[in-house]
């Protein structure tokens, strides 16, 4: 589709259709975190390892008056642009839950439940590894699964045709987003100042309230969110909760039937007299037929998947591993129950709580998706990179610990992600998901040479 206005005196190269499909699914986003992840590996690990960690432990900030905000540039990263990250999430639950798959019980509930499998016994089994050591609080690392990651590989590798196992996963990692959201919240907050968190909640009353009054320009809740998030980092709970209520409180609802047939009356008008004012009528006419939601989630998707999240693993998966790093972290309980939690504890509850919950009736398994196409996602869900390095940040501070669960996180998942894809795609080849249109299989094609009709 060609991009409206005149054409430049000067043509400018462009991105190939092929190019451009590739960079608008999960797979780009998981191969640009991919990269950012090995890098910081390499970067870490090597002579310059120094200059790895001066950089994210540069100060940045702003002063107003007497007021400032200073933090090292991992934070900036962690703290506030991984709020975009969330706020995207945020905008995902809301859309899905409005006008998704999340307003159907039974389409929700076996991937649901299952979420709620691999939210528990990964931190059953983390538990019992760690029992009795001093690092039982890090269990919230093994909690979440890595939304990009997963579904960037099941593009990649996953069976041909996988829509419905897509849709699938999706839900699943929405629910597990919410209860990992959930999780940081609660118990990784620190030092709560309650007037902080008492404007906080001002600025959610005052959002509900433009939702109330159906306002649909995003400047309102742009200028709303950044206060959120202000006064959220200044609470001590985390600032990212900003940018998930963002994302769950701007408006998600489908314009009326009026306001898109509006637009042809505002364009009518446009094309009898081009002036700037009709122009700005028309286009804001257009911008009021598109949910709310959906315009923050276009402009913000592209920046969360291909600046935000590759960043954070730039900034996070750095772990030096000489100096027998890694050998140490092979003995770690910290790194071993990390590991194996990620790898057994999601397929293990994913995979169990989703058969009971069809075997119980509550539920049924989307489309063409079978058991075994199940089971291959649930191994592929055991992939915790981004949020799971994100809890590790937060949960322990001491940086030897800390590196031995960036090890054990690395670890699981990699090992998640290899055995997932080769189970998805062993699996693809004798259960295939693609379903024969109303007309039948299609036929062979005809014998060279092809031509076009007369």
């Amino acid at each position: 589709m060609t991009t409206p206005g005149p054409p430049l005196r000067v043509r400018v190269p462009t991105l190939s259709p092929s190019v451009r499909d590739f960079l608008g699914t999960e797979a780009a986003s998981a191969v640009a975190l991919l990269g950012a992840a090995v890098v910081a590996l390499v970067w870490a690990s090597s002579a310059w390892s120094g200059s790895y960690e001066a950089l994210w432990s540069t100060s940045a900030g702003f002063h107003v008056g007497d007021w400032s905000l200073t933090m090292d540039l991992q934070h900036w990263v962690n703290d506030a642009a991984m709020a975009v990250f969330f706020a995207v999430v945020g905008l995902e639950i809301s859309r899905e839950a409005t006008s998704g798959e999340l307003r159907d019980r039974r389409t929700v509930a076996v991937p649901a439940l299952g979420a709620l499998g691999g939210l528990l016994v990964p931190v059953l089994i983390y538990l019992a590894i760690n029992a009795g050591g001093p690092d039982l609080h890090g269990w919230g690392t093994v909690m979440s699964t890595d939304t990009a990651f997963l579904l960037g590989i099941l593009a990649l590798f996953g069976p041909a045709c996988p829509d419905r196992l897509r849709l699938f996963l999706l839900t699943l990692a929405i629910v597990d987003d919410i209860g990992a959201i959930t999780v940081m919240a609660v118990f990784y907050a620190h030092g709560v100042d309650l007037v902080a968190l008492g404007l906080a909640a001002v600025v959610v009353v005052a959002m509900l309230v433009l939702r109330w009054l159906r306002v649909w320009r995003l400047l309102p809740y742009a200028v709303a969110g950044v206060l959120l998030w202000l006064a959220v980092n200044a609470s001590g709970v985390h600032p990212t909760l900003a940018g998930v209520l963002v994302g769950l409180l701007v408006p998600a609802t489908v314009p009326r039937r009026e306001h898109v047939e509006a637009v042809t009356n505002y364009a009518g008008d446009l094309v009898d007299d081009t002036t700037a004012e009709r122009e700005h009528l028309a286009e804001l006419a257009a911008r009021a037929t598109v949910p709310t939601g959906d315009r923050l989630q276009r402009m913000l998707h592209p920046w969360s998947a291909f600046v935000v999240v590759p960043l954070f693993g730039l900034a996070n998966a750095g772990v030096a591993l000489g100096g027998g790093v890694l050998g140490e972290a092979l003995s770690s309980r910290l790194a071993i129950g990390i590991a194996v939690a990620l790898v057994v504890g999601d397929a293990v509850g994913i995979t169990g709580a989703a058969t009971l919950a069809i075997r119980f009736g509550l539920g049924e398994l989307p489309g063409r998706v079978r058991y075994g196409h199940l089971l291959g996602g649930a191994v592929l869900a055991g992939i915790g990179f981004t949020i799971s390095l994100f809890v590790a940040g937060l949960a322990f501070d001491d940086p030897v610990t800390l590196t031995h669960a960036k090890i054990g996180i690395l670890a699981g998942s990699l090992v998640s992600a290899a055995l997932g894809s080769v189970l998805l795609r062993w699996l693809g080849e004798r259960l295939p998901l693609c379903s024969p249109g109303p007309e039948g299989p299609p036929s062979a094609l005809p014998p060279l040479p092809w031509r076009a009709p007369a």
